[in-house]
C-alpha cells in the first residue's frame, strides 16, 4: 500500500512537471511547429524514462546503460522545470516591458534560443559534474585536544544502480593515499540489496588507515535490510558503531568515536538512535559524533565537540539545497553550532537518483583534528 502511494505521488509529480514545461515553455517557443512537436515528443519519452527509472529501483532488473538513461530523464525535467521557471518570469518581464512590437520580437526570440541553450548547458555540466569527486581538507580546532588527527570522511557513496565495483575501489585508492589515522563512513553506503553488491562493498575492506574504519547507518540501509547489513560490514574489518563509542589514539592523548543510528530509526520503531548510550562511559576526552542526519544535532549535548554528517548531498542539483534546508538545519561544509559544539555536513562522494551535480561537486573529506588555541 505504502509504495502505491509512493508510485502515484511520483508519477504525478513528474507528470505536473512534465506539463508545466511543455505548456510555459516548449509551447512559447518562436520555433517551427514541427521543432516544437519533437521537443514535445522528446519529454514524453523522458516521462516514460522516469517511470522506467522507477520501475528498475523497486520492481524489475535492467542492464546498467539503461538504468543511467531512466536516471538521467529525473535529472533532465528537473532542470527542464528550473529552465521554465526562468524563462516564464523573463517572459513576463518582457510582455510588459514599454517596447515596440519589432524590439520586442527580437528580445523573445534572443529569450527563446537563450533559454533552450540554457537548459542545455546545465543538463550537460550537472552530468559531468557528477564524474568529479572534490577532496576537500580542512583544520578542525577541538577543545583539550593533546595531538592532531587525521580523520578521512566519506558519506552517501549509494553503491547500486549506477555506482558499482570501480567507483569503490577509485575511493578506496584515494583514502589509501591521505594516510589518515580514522575513515569513517557517515551514512548511505548502500543503495539496493546487499547480495548485488557484496563484491563492490568488500573493496572497503582495503582502506588503510592507523585505527581503522568506522560506520553508521544512514536512512537507505534501512531500506535494504539493516541487520544484515550490520552484519556483513562488520565482517569485513569494518566497525559499524551502533549507539555506541570507542577510543582512538595514545592512551591520555586521543578522543572518543561514538556513533549513532539514524532517525529513520524513529519512524519504523527499529534500531533507534539513542545518543545517552552512544556516549555512555566517555570521560574527559574530546568527543567526535558521527550522526547520518544533520537535524540529529539538535539531540546532541555541548559536551560533544563535533559531528560528522551527510545525508545532504549539498542539495546535489542547485537550487535543491534551498528545499533541502527546509528539512535539515545544515547542508554542508563547517558549522559551530554552539559554543562547544561543531558539525560537519559532507556533500556526498556519491549520488542519489540521477547522475548529476550542479554546484554541490561530490566529496571525500580530510579532515585534520587541531589544538584549540
Amino acid at each position: 500500500m505504502n509504495f502505491s502511494i509512493f508510485a502515484t505521488v511520483f508519477i504525478s509529480v513528474f507528470a505536473l512537471l512534465s506539463f508545466y514545461v511543455s505548456k510555459r515553455f516548449i509551447n512559447k517557443l518562436d520555433f517551427k511547429l514541427k521543432t516544437k512537436s519533437y521537443l514535445n515528443i522528446f519529454l514524453i519519452f523522458n516521462f516514460f524514462g522516469i517511470l522506467l527509472y522507477m520501475l528498475s529501483r523497486y520492481v524489475i532488473s535492467v542492464p546498467n546503460f539503461l538504468n543511467f538513461l531512466f536516471s538521467i530523464s529525473i535529472g533532465v525535467i528537473f532542470l527542464l522545470f528550473l529552465t521554465t521557471v526562468f524563462y516564464d518570469v523573463f517572459h513576463f518581464i518582457l510582455k510588459i516591458s514599454p517596447l515596440n512590437n519589432s524590439r520586442r520580437d527580437f528580445f523573445k526570440k534572443t529569450l527563446d534560443v537563450g533559454a533552450v541553450g540554457l537548459a542545455s548547458t546545465i543538463t550537460t555540466t550537472a552530468t559531468y559534474g557528477a564524474k568529479d569527486i572534490t577532496l576537500e581538507k580542512i583544520n578542525i580546532p577541538i577543545k583539550n585536544l593533546q595531538q592532531e588527527y587525521k580523520i578521512v570522511q566519506i558519506s552517501d557513496v549509494h553503491v547500486g544502480g549506477l555506482i558499482k565495483k570501480d567507483f569503490v575501489l577509485d575511493v578506496v585508492n584515494t583514502i589509501n593515499t591521505l594516510n589518515a589515522d580514522i575513515v569513517v563512513i557517515t551514512g548511505d553506503l548502500i543503495d539496493t540489496k546487499l547480495d548485488y553488491i557484496k563484491e563492490s562493498i568488500r573493496e572497503l575492506s582495503n582502506i588503510k588507515s592507523t585505527y581503522g574504519t568506522y560506520f553508521i547507518a544512514g536512512n537507505h540501509e534501512y531500506f535494504h535490510g539493516l541487520k544484515q547489513i550490520i552484519s556483513y560490514v562488520n565482517s569485513l574489518g569494518i566497525k559499524v558503531l551502533e549507539n555506541e563509542n570507542v577510543y582512538i589514539g595514545q592512551k591520555d592523548a586521543g578522543f572518543y568515536l561514538a556513533g549513532v543510528y539514524d532517525v529513520m530509526g524513529y519512524r519504523i520503531k527499529q534500531y533507534q538512535p539513542d545518543i545517552k548510550k552512544a556516549l555512555k562511559g566517555i570521560k574527559d576526552n574530546p568527543t567526535v559524533l558521527l550522526a547520518h542526519q544533520p537535524k540529529f544535532i539538535h539531540e546532541v549535548p555541548k559536551s560533544v565537540d563535533l559531528v560528522l554528517s551527510g545525508h545532504t548531498h549539498g542539495g546535489q542539483i542547485f537550487p535543491f539545497n534551498y528545499l533541502v534546508n527546509l528539512a535539515q538545519p545544515y547542508i554542508k561544509g563547517l558549522h559551530s553550532h554552539n559554543s562547544n559544539t561543531q558539525i560537519y555536513v559532507n556533500r556526498g562522494t556519491g549520488f542519489w537518483g540521477p547522475p548529476m551535480r550542479l554546484g554541490a561537486s561530490a566529496e571525500i573529506t580530510e579532515i585534520t583534528l587541531v589544538k584549540s588555541e
